[in-house]
């Protein structure tokens, strides 16, 4: 069994309910492992964001009171509403993350005090610190962000990478498999045309590289390629501006964990890139940004890290391929708000059509 795999035994019982994840009876036994002998007495629950999953906030008291080293603010991330209920094993990705994962790359993400998956029904669920009650603040593209902090973000993609570069407990784990072809079963040409022909999102896009079909062929040929590719780390898979946040300290880290999976560094750098800054930004900084993600991977990795830098020509292929990536992902997303698409597809749209990304995997087979 892999070092990132479940072991059967070393969870709390996975709750069947909101109210009962919401219990001090059940909140003290899941938060007696690292806490041992607490007694939660009191929950009050807070807002509640429920789009596919459920994000809730809840303040805890304690007999004798809250233990030190415990923040008594924590938010709960399951899928027990009437619509995430069926995408309820999209949990078992981000819980296996926080149970298994994050503590071995030193990544600033979020201190998740609970994480298990239902051993019936599948449903992921965790409990993190909540970082809003500790002066954290979520991002999105319409968030002001500069060149440095992307450069503090990839300077975390990196350390993840370079934590898990070829890893072979990350090779073996089921739930770091490949994500990119599931992409494509239920969602593809529909939604990127209806989000191309759409008066308030189209418009941003270039007209170059606005083409459903055209877009949804060149991440088909993307998802084949990247079955084998080598070398490959874990990878975030989602890392657009909005899955980082400051935390109190102002300093960028990262959450949503859903699309996790083992796959090439570019997946992630490219995204980041074309998606965290405005095009003038990108534009003037991106060459620089890169080797600022290479040198710090460089010094992250030690002995486990690439033993050869990418070339020049790999790196740019590279960034190419990551900015189809996410292009990909936001020409399929139907569920967020207008600006925040409207935003991040004009951002992808514009690096693509720069960088010729809708043709990178075509030059990749040629050997351009």
């Amino acid at each position: 069994m892999s070092s990132y795999d479940h072991r059967p035994g070393q969870d709390v019982p996975v709750p069947g309910t909101l109210d009962e994840l919401l219990s001090p009876a059940w909140l003290s036994l899941a938060l007696s492992s690292e806490f041992p002998g607490i007694v939660v007495t009191r929950v009050t629950r807070g807002p509640v964001v429920s789009r596919v999953s459920m994000n809730l906030r809840f303040r805890i008291e304690c007999a004798g009171g809250v233990p030190a080293g415990l923040s008594p603010d924590l938010c709960a991330k399951c899928y027990f509403n009437e619509a995430g209920w069926p995408g309820r094993r999209t949990g078992i990705i981000e819980a296996s993350f926080y149970r298994d994962l994050a503590p071995r790359t030193g990544i600033r993400t979020l201190r998740s005090r609970y994480a298990g998956v239902h051993p019936e029904s599948g449903h992921g669920i965790i409990i993190t610190e909540d970082v809003t009650a500790q002066g954290g603040t979520f991002l999105d593209a319409t968030s002001p962000y500069t060149p440095d902090q992307a450069a503090q973000s990839l300077s975390q993609l990196a350390l993840l990478h370079a934590a898990t570069w070829g890893d072979p407990a990350a090779g073996t784990a089921p739930w770091l498999g490949p994500r990119l072809e599931s992409r494509t079963v239920h969602r593809g040409i529909r939604e990127i045309r209806a989000n191309f022909d759409s008066d308030d999102l189209g418009p941003g896009v270039p007209a170059e590289v606005r083409d459903a079909e055209r877009l949804y062929t060149a991440f088909c040929d993307l998802a084949a390629a990247m079955r084998d590719a080598q070398p490959w780390t874990v990878v975030h898979g989602d890392a657009h501006i909005g899955n980082f946040y400051l935390d109190g300290a102002g300093l960028p880290s990262l959450l949503d964990w859903q699309l996790v999976h083992r796959g090439p560094w570019y997946l992630d750098v490219g995204y980041h890139i074309a998606s965290a800054l405005t095009v003038a930004d990108r534009r003037a900084h991106e060459r620089d940004l890169v080797r600022h993600y290479l040198d710090e991977l460089a010094a992250a990795s030690g002995t486990r890290g690439p033993s050869v830098e990418p070339g020049p020509d790999d790196v740019r292929l590279g960034l190419r391929l990551g900015i189809l990536y996410g292009f990909y992902h936001w020409g399929i997303t139907e569920k967020v708000d207008r600006p925040i698409t409207g935003a991040l597809l004009h951002r992808l749209g514009t690096a693509a059509a720069d960088h010729d990304a809708l043709n990178a995997v075509a030059d990749a087979r040629a050997g351009g």
